[in-house]
């Protein structure tokens, strides 16, 4: 099981991305700052990199306002 945002329980499986995740949650926005496990993942490798068995992934929207 992967955890998002302390909230969800993802299931896991081998080869599972960071894209993998964010459709499971059904994170739509384009704009998001992703860690697994405190380690900021950068968004240009959402698609490559791999999310392991029990790992603990935090989802953040970045808006801008003014």
């Amino acid at each position: 099981m992967i955890r998002v945002n302390d909230k969800w329980d993802i299931p896991w499986y081998l080869g599972m991305t960071v894209n993998d995740v964010l459709d499971a949650c059904g994170f739509t926005h384009h704009y998001l700052v992703v860690s697994i496990n405190g380690t900021l993942v950068p968004p240009e490798e959402y698609a490559t990199q791999t999310v392991a068995d029990g790992d603990q992934v935090r989802v953040v929207h970045v808006l801008a306002g003014g």
